[in-house]
């Protein structure tokens, strides 16, 4: 873990939120954006929601 987490504006698709979680679990953002598809097509979209309160609430890098 890399301190605290913040959205990563570098290497953002959206608003950086797999980026930033990528770059704090220190993995490749490639595997977070793959498990946030799966969880948003289990969750019945749930993580959607999930994903804009963190890109609204979250600091930038």
């Amino acid at each position: 873990m890399n301190g605290s987490f913040a959205l990563d504006k570098a290497n953002a698709k959206l608003w950086g939120v797999c980026a930033g979680l990528a770059r704090y679990a220190n993995i490749d953002t490639t595997w977070v954006r793959i498990a946030f598809v799966v969880a948003t097509l289990i969750g019945f979209g749930s993580p959607v929601l999930l994903y804009i309160i963190v890109g609204l609430v979250a600091p930038a890098a």
